[in-house]
């Protein structure tokens, strides 16, 4: 058996645990297909709900720009 000089600095030496560490490991419930399918369907069509909305919004601030800028031509 070697001394702990030997094996290198104090800080790297390790001593035993007073008492084990035991870690219990949960499995979760397992998902179905469809649950799966249907996480992503909806977070698809939020996405493309959130685009569709800022496209429109966007096109009616364009439309009410472009409409006062006629206007204020004559």
């Amino acid at each position: 058996m070697r001394k702990a000089e030997e094996l290198g600095p104090p800080a790297l030496v390790q001593s035993k645990p007073s008492s084990p560490i035991i870690v219990k490991i949960i499995q979760p419930q397992p998902k179905s297909d469809l649950e799966g399918l249907s996480d992503v369907l909806l977070g698809s069509l939020g996405l493309t709900g959130l685009i569709t909305v800022a496209a429109l919004l966007l096109g009616a601030a364009l439309a009410c720009v472009m409409f006062w800028v006629r206007s204020r031509a004559n």
